[in-house]
């Protein structure tokens, strides 16, 4: 199985930045090239909603273009959110999420963010 770690999340006020980090592995330790890496979000009383996604190019949610960037690293396993100009209503627990061949799907734990006003 694959696990992701993510780290990078806490408390900001508004108008501050945070940058989140996941890193995906194989539980044995072997490392993946995955096509498709992002991260989803969960506020208290919404559904999960889609943030942003890297492959051969990048998509963002609406509410979050202009001030969120997301970016791999050079091994592929790898991707970054940097969030700027954060407001309260992005609060919640930010989920990385990697795919493997088109096929499977991966979600890490979640991370924390809370944004005070």
């Amino acid at each position: 199985q694959v696990q992701l770690v993510e780290s990078g999340g806490g408390l900001v006020q508004a108008g501050g930045s945070l940058r989140l980090s996941c890193a995906a592995s194989g539980t044995s330790g072997r490392i993946f090239n995955f096509g498709t890496m992002g991260w989803y979000r969960q506020a208290p009383g919404k559904e999960r909603e889609l943030v942003a996604t890297i492959s051969g190019s990048t998509n963002y949610a609406d509410s979050v273009k202009g001030r969120f960037t997301i970016s791999r690293g050079n091994t592929k396993n790898t991707v970054y959110l940097q969030m700027n100009d954060l407001e309260p209503e992005d609060t919640a627990v930010y989920y990385c999420y990697a795919q493997h061949l088109r096929k499977y799907d991966y979600w890490g734990q979640g991370t924390q963010v809370t944004v005070s006003s």
